[in-house]
C-alpha cells in the first residue's frame, strides 16, 4: 500500500516537471518568436542599421566667434549642440552610470538582472531600463502608448533597438548621444545647452554637485525642474550623490560634504533676442545665411531635404567677431548712451520743449511722422492681415493696455507700464540710437558689431540697415581725391573765405556757397591738415571744385560703396546717406596702405559632421597708392592732435560745464598713441559720427534719432565729438586694458618712398582753434 502511494506521488511529480519544462520552452519560444517577429517588422517598422548609425535629430545652428565662444544658436524648438564623450566631465559620467545603469559597462544593451528584478517585484524596487534603452526610446519612440499591449510592443522594440545600438556604437558614444539628445527644459536641449543655461558654463567645467543636478533631471526634466521645484530637485540631487557614494565614485566624506551644500543655479536663458552680438547674429541669420542657402543647395540623400535648414541641420558658422571686443563695444555703447540719453531727456521736458522729442516742427509735421510710424508698425500690419477694418485698427492704437517697454533706469532695462500703442510709438521716438562697427583693415575681419542699445526693443540694425547722412566724415574722400590727382600736401594752404561754385558747374542747378558751421570766416590761410582738423567747409568746397565730384564718387565706389551717389559738389559736406558698414570698409583702405578689403563676417561654415561647406575668399582692390593713403592718415591724425578729436588726448570733464562729466561722458581717455580720425555732424545735429583708426583697427560710430527732427538743440551736445566719439574712446580704452587683444598702440607704417611733404612747421597741434571754443561757449544752453 505504501509502495503504491509512493509510486503515484513520483508519477505526479514527473508530470509536473514535464508541464513545467513544456511551459518554459513554450514561453521561451514564444518570447523568441515575438522578438523575431518584432525584428522582422511585424509589429511596425524598425529603424535600419543605416538609420541607427545616422539617427535624425534636430540640431541648432551655432554661431561661433573668432576666439571660440558661442555667440548664439539658431533653432525652432531644439536648442541642441552635440559634444563628444571626451568633452564630458568624469563626474557627470559617474553620476549617470551610478544613478541610471550601474552595470552599464558590463551588459549589451539589456540588463538581465535588472529586468528579472523589475518583473518579480513589479517595478517596486526600481526599473530595468538601461541607458541604451533610454536612448532608443528618445530616438525612436515619439510617445509612450497608453495601451498596455502597445506599450509592451514598444518596449520589445526598444530592447531590440538597444542591442542594435550596442553593436553600432561604443559605450562612450552611447552615453554622449544620450546626454546630447535629452531635453532638460527651458530650451536646454542636450547637455551642452543645459550646462550653459542652468550653470553658465561648458559641460567640462561642471562640478560634481552640478552634474548631480542635471543627472537627477533625467528622471523627468519638467517635474524635476530647479526653477519650479527647488526643494524637490535638491533632494533628487542628493539621491544622485548617494548613488555615487554607494558605487564608490565618492567617499562617504565627499558624499556627505556635497549633500550638505546648497544648490547654486545660475540661470542663463538663451533666446534669439538675448546674449552677445544680437544685431550681428540677426545679420548672419537673415542676410548672410539666407543668401548662402539660396545659392548653395544641400547635397541631399534619399528622403532628405534638398535645402539647408538653418534651424534643424546643426551647422557651425565661424565668424570674425571677437567675443571680448564685442563685449567691450556693447559696454561702451551702454555706458555712454545712458548718460547721453539722460541729458537728452533733461533738455526735452515739456517745459523746455513742448513738441518733444521733436524740434522745430509744426503739429501737422509731427502728425505725419506719427501717422507713418503707426502704419509701418507690427500692430498695424498684423491687424490688417487679420482682416480688421481701418477704423478698428486706428481705434486699437488709442486704447490703453499693459506692456513692457525699454527703460534705462531699470537694471534689466525694461519696465511694465500701461499706455496706448500710439503713446508707446512716441515714447520710443524719444530714444537716441547708436551704431558701431570695428574691423581689422588688413584682413577685413569685423571684430565688433553693435546695431542699437537693446535688441529686444530696438530691432532695426543701424550698422547695416540704417543709412544716415555722414556729414564731415565724407571729407577725407574729397581730400584723398585732391592729393591723389593734384599731388597736394597736407602743408599746402587755401584761404578760409566764403567760396562759391557757380550754377551750371559740376552739375549744379544753382550756385553753391557752403558756409562754415559757425558761419565765421577768418580769411586766414589754412593748411589742408589744419582745415581738415577743424572741418572747414570753405576749404573742402575749394578742393571738390578743383578735382570735380565725379572723381570723388569714383574713389568712394572703389572703396566699396555700391549705392548711387549724386555727382554734385554738395556731396563734399556729407549730404549722402551711408551706413556704418560702408564707412568702416572705406576708411579701412586708409589704414591698409590704400588697399580696400571687403568687410568679412563669416570665415567658414561646417555641417554637423565637421565637413567644410564654405570658406571665405578675401576680396581686395588697390584704390590708393601707399603714399596717398599714408598722407591721408597723417591728415586725420591732425584731427586728434589739434582738431575736433583732441578730447581723446585730454582728461576730465568738459571745461565749459562742471556737470558735463556726470551727464555725458567727459574725456577719461588720455590716449598717447597715434590715432587718425574724423568727426562728423550733420545739419541741426541730427547725426553725430566718429571714425577712428589705429594701425590694426578701424572703428566707426554713429548716434542719432529715429527721425531727423529728434536731435539736440545745440552743437555742444549734438556734435559727433560729443555723441559718437566717447563711444570710440571707451571702446578703445577697454581694448587696451586687455593686452591679449593685440590692438596696436604703435605708429602707422610709413611707405619706403614718400615724396609728399608732411612736416608742416606752421601747424599748431596743441589745441582746438580758439574760435571753435568760443563757438561752443555761444551754443551752451543751460
Amino acid at each position: 500500500m505504501a509502495k503504491a502511494k509512493k509510486k503515484k506521488t513520483n508519477k505526479s511529480f514527473s508530470k509536473f516537471i514535464k508541464w513545467f519544462w513544456a511551459l518554459f520552452l513554450a514561453g521561451t519560444l514564444s518570447a523568441a518568436l515575438v522578438f523575431l517577429m518584432a525584428s522582422w517588422g511585424v509589429f511596425g517598422e524598425l529603424p535600419t542599421y543605416e538609420h541607427l548609425e545616422n539617427p535624425e535629430t534636430n540640431l541648432a545652428t551655432e554661431i561661433i566667434s573668432s576666439d571660440g565662444v558661442t555667440l548664439g544658436k539658431l533653432y525652432l524648438e531644439d536648442n541642441r549642440t552635440p559634444i563628444k564623450y571626451e568633452d564630458l566631465p568624469e563626474n557627470l559620467v559617474n553620476a549617470l552610470v551610478a544613478t541610471e545603469d550601474a552595470r552599464y559597462f558590463s551588459h549589451s544593451g539589456i540588463d538581465a538582472r535588472g529586468t528579472l528584478r523589475a518583473f518579480i517585484f513589479m517595478g517596486q524596487r526600481g526599473g530595468a531600463s538601461t541607458i541604451t534603452q533610454q536612448l532608443s526610446k528618445l530616438l525612436f519612440t515619439e510617445r509612450a502608448s497608453s495601451s498596455t499591449l502597445d506599450r509592451v510592443i514598444q518596449k520589445i522594440k526598444e530592447w531590440i533597438i538597444a542591442t542594435r545600438l550596442e553593436r553600432s556604437y561604443t559605450k562612450e558614444e552611447i552615453i554622449a548621444m544620450y546626454l546630447n539628445i535629452y531635453d532638460f527644459g527651458h530650451a536646454a536641449d542636450g547637455i551642452r545647452s543645459a550646462a550653459r543655461i542652468y550653470f553658465g558654463k561648458e559641460p567640462i567645467d561642471l562640478k560634481t554637485e552640478e552634474s548631480a543636478v542635471l543627472v537627477g533631471m533625467l528622471k523627468n526634466s519638467s517635474y524635476y525642474n530647479p526653477l519650479r521645484r527647488e526643494q524637490l530637485v535638491f533632494d533628487r540631487r542628493n539621491t544622485v550623490l548617494g548613488q555615487m557614494g554607494k558605487y564608490d565614485y565618492l567617499t562617504k566624506m565627499e558624499k556627505d560634504s556635497l549633500q550638505a551644500m546648497e544648490m547654486d543655479i545660475n540661470f542663463n536663458p538663451q533666446s534669439h533676442s538675448d546674449g552677445p552680438a544680437t544685431y550681428f547674429r540677426t545679420y548672419v541669420q537673415r542676410s548672410f545665411m539666407k543668401d548662402w542657402i539660396n545659392k548653395n543647395p544641400k547635397p541631399a540623400l534619399e528622403g532628405e531635404r534638398d535645402k539647408w535648414n538653418l534651424y534643424l541641420d546643426g551647422l557651425k558658422i565661424y565668424t570674425t567677431i571677437d567675443s571680448r571686443m564685442q563685449a567691450n563695444a556693447e559696454e561702451a555703447v551702454q555706458e555712454h548712451m545712458e548718460k547721453l540719453q539722460t541729458e537728452f531727456f533733461h533738455q526735452n521736458t515739456p517745459v523746455r520743449n513742448r513738441t518733444a522729442p521733436f524740434l522745430d516742427l509744426e503739429k501737422e509735421e509731427i502728425d505725419r511722422i506719427m501717422e507713418r510710424a503707426m502704419k509701418i508698425s507690427d500692430r498695424w500690419r498684423q491687424m490688417k492681415k487679420e482682416g480688421k477694418s481701418e477704423k478698428d485698427i486706428r481705434s486699437s492704437f488709442n486704447k490703453k493696455r499693459e506692456m513692457t517697454v525699454f527703460d534705462w533706469k531699470s537694471e534689466t532695462h525694461e519696465k511694465d507700464t500701461i499706455m496706448t500703442p500710439m503713446d508707446s510709438i512716441r515714447y520710443y521716438k524719444t530714444f537716441l540710437r547708436p551704431a558701431m562697427m570695428s574691423m581689422e583693415p588688413q584682413t577685413g575681419h569685423v571684430k565688433a558689431w553693435v546695431g542699437g542699445v537693446d535688441y529686444r526693443h530696438f530691432q532695426y540694425d543701424n550698422v547695416y540697415q540704417g543709412a544716415h547722412q555722414v556729414g564731415s566724415t565724407f571729407k577725407p574722400f574729397v581730400y584723398a581725391a585732391a592729393i591723389d590727382q593734384l599731388r597736394l600736401s597736407p602743408c599746402d594752404e587755401l584761404p578760409d573765405t566764403l567760396y562759391c561754385i557757380e550754377a551750371g558747374k559740376h552739375g549744379n542747378t544753382e550756385a553753391w556757397c557752403p558756409g562754415n558751421s559757425n558761419l565765421k570766416y577768418s580769411g586766414e590761410m589754412y593748411t589742408l591738415k589744419r582745415a581738415l582738423a577743424n572741418s572747414k567747409n570753405t576749404i573742402t568746397a575749394q578742393l571738390i571744385d578743383l578735382v570735380g565730384p565725379k572723381s570723388v564718387v569714383s574713389i568712394v565706389k572703389n572703396l566699396g560703396v555700391a549705392r548711387d551717389i549724386l555727382e554734385v559738389p554738395s556731396i563734399a559736406l556729407g549730404t549722402e546717406n551711408l551706413n556704418i558698414y560702408e564707412m568702416v570698409g572705406a576708411y579701412g583702405a586708409f589704414a591698409n596702405q590704400g588697399v580696400y578689403v571687403k568687410p568679412v563676417m563669416v570665415t567658414r561654415i561646417e555641417d554637423r559632421n565637421g565637413t567644410v561647406l564654405f570658406e571665405y575668399v578675401p576680396e581686395t582692390k588697390d584704390v590708393l597708392s601707399k603714399e596717398v593713403a599714408y598722407t591721408m592718415i597723417n591728415l586725420m591724425e591732425g584731427v586728434t592732435l589739434g582738431g575736433s578729436g583732441i578730447r581723446l588726448r585730454t582728461t576730465g570733464a568738459n571745461k565749459l560745464k562742471k556737470e558735463y562729466d556726470e551727464i555725458i561722458t567727459g574725456y577719461p581717455y588720455e590716449f598717447k598713441n597715434p590715432i587718425a580720425g574724423k568727426t562728423g555732424t550733420t545739419q541741426n545735429q541730427s547725426d553725430g559720427w566718429f571714425m577712428g583708426m589705429v594701425p590694426n583697427l578701424v572703428t566707426g560710430v554713429w548716434v542719432g534719432g529715429e527721425d531727423r527732427a529728434t536731435h539736440f538743440k545745440t552743437i555742444t551736445y549734438g556734435q559727433g565729438a560729443s555723441t559718437a566719439l566717447p563711444i570710440w574712446g571707451l571702446f578703445m580704452k577697454k581694448n587696451y586694458e586687455n593686452k591679449e587683444l593685440g590692438v596696436s598702440d604703435g605708429e602707422f607704417p610709413e611707405p619706403e618712398e614718400l615724396s609728399i611733404e608732411l612736416d608742416c612747421t606752421k601747424e599748431v597741434e596743441n589745441g582746438e582753434d580758439k574760435e571753435d571754443i568760443d563757438d561752443d561757449l555761444e551754443d551752451l544752453d543751460f
